[in-house]
C-alpha cells in the first residue's frame, strides 16, 4: 500500500516590524564613604565545612586564606559575615 503524503498549504510570508532598540542603561558610579565599610579577612579554611559556608565565603569575595576585602557595611553583608564569623576576622565596626 502506498501512503499518500498530505500537503499542507504554503504559509504566507509576513513582513516583521522593525524593533526599536533600547538605549543602554548607564550605571551610577559607586560612592565610597568613610566609615561605611568593613574590612573582612579570611582566617579559616573552608575545607571540611558545609557547602553553604563555602558559598558564603565566595559571596564575600574570599577564596584564599588571609585574603582581605573591603565591603560596604550593609545588613546583607553583616548577615553573611555572621554565618561565617568563625572563618573571618572583621575590622572597622
Amino acid at each position: 500500500m502506498a501512503e499518500e503524503k498530505k500537503k499542507t498549504p504554503a504559509k504566507k510570508a509576513v513582513a516583521k516590524k522593525p524593533v526599536a532598540k533600547k538605549a543602554p542603561v548607564k550605571k551610577a558610579p559607586v560612592k565610597k564613604t568613610a566609615g561605611k565599610t568593613l574590612k573582612v579577612t579570611q582566617i579559616g579554611s573552608p575545607i571540611g565545612r558545609k557547602a553553604y559556608q563555602r558559598a558564603t565565603l565566595i559571596g564575600l569575595g574570599l577564596n584564599k586564606m588571609h585574603k582581605t576585602r573591603e565591603l560596604e557595611d550593609t545588613p546583607s553583608v553583616r548577615g553573611m559575615v555572621n554565618k561565617v564569623s568563625h572563618l573571618v576576622k572583621v575590622e572597622g565596626e
